[in-house]
């Protein structure tokens, strides 16, 4: 009887191990995933800044920022059947505005970053109930460049851009970000279920 239940008790320790590490590869494998989403809407998105930026300067810039970046988030999400965008603590779309998962994940980042770590390498992935349903969550950093000053430093946004960034976005939270700051975050989530 007492081999049994140790025979039982090893089954359920084997099988709990095995669930467990299959949890932990559909995380890493939706990770990896997500990155993957993440680093196309990045470079789509950076691609079309330069381009305004060099072709007409930051002003051009902001007005593809406003219309290419939820369109290039859209294609993506539709590709996947995912939700992907943008948020930030310091948003300037009130449409990014952070969802209470992504303020305290957007948080912890910024205290991961005042320990040391380096943004660009921080992100966050876990698997949580949202609307009754199981998801997975992603979020990964976006750092502060020395070119996202343009349009997100203090002083120096010139008024132009300040009145091209007031005509858009009246509420605009989006500035007086350093090189190095946390900018905001890359957003995605995936059904799970």
């Amino acid at each position: 009887m007492r081999r049994a239940i140790i025979g039982g008790l090893a089954g359920i320790a084997v099988f709990a191990t095995a669930v467990a590490g299959g949890a932990e590869t559909d995380l890493d494998t939706r990770t990896a995933a997500s990155k993957a989403v993440i680093k196309a809407f990045a470079g789509s998105l950076q691609a079309e800044l330069k381009g305004a930026m060099k072709a007409s300067g930051p002003v051009a810039a902001i007005e593809v920022c406003n219309e290419e970046a939820p369109a290039i988030a859209g294609r993506h999400a539709e590709e996947k059947g995912w939700e992907v965008g943008r948020t930030s603590l310091k948003f300037r779309n009130p449409d990014n505005a952070p969802d209470p998962w992504e303020l305290t994940a957007l948080q912890s980042f910024e205290a991961r970053k005042a320990a040391g770590e380096d943004p660009a390498q921080i992100d966050h992935a876990e698997f949580v109930m949202q609307d009754g349903k199981r998801v997975f969550r992603y979020m990964k950093a976006i750092p502060t460049a020395e070119v996202c000053l343009n349009c997100h430093g203090g002083a120096e946004v010139k008024p132009d851009v300040a009145a091209k960034l007031a005509e858009f976005y009246p509420d605009d939270k989006a500035r007086g970000f350093s090189v190095g700051d946390i900018r905001g975050a890359f957003t995605i989530v995936q059904p799970a279920e």
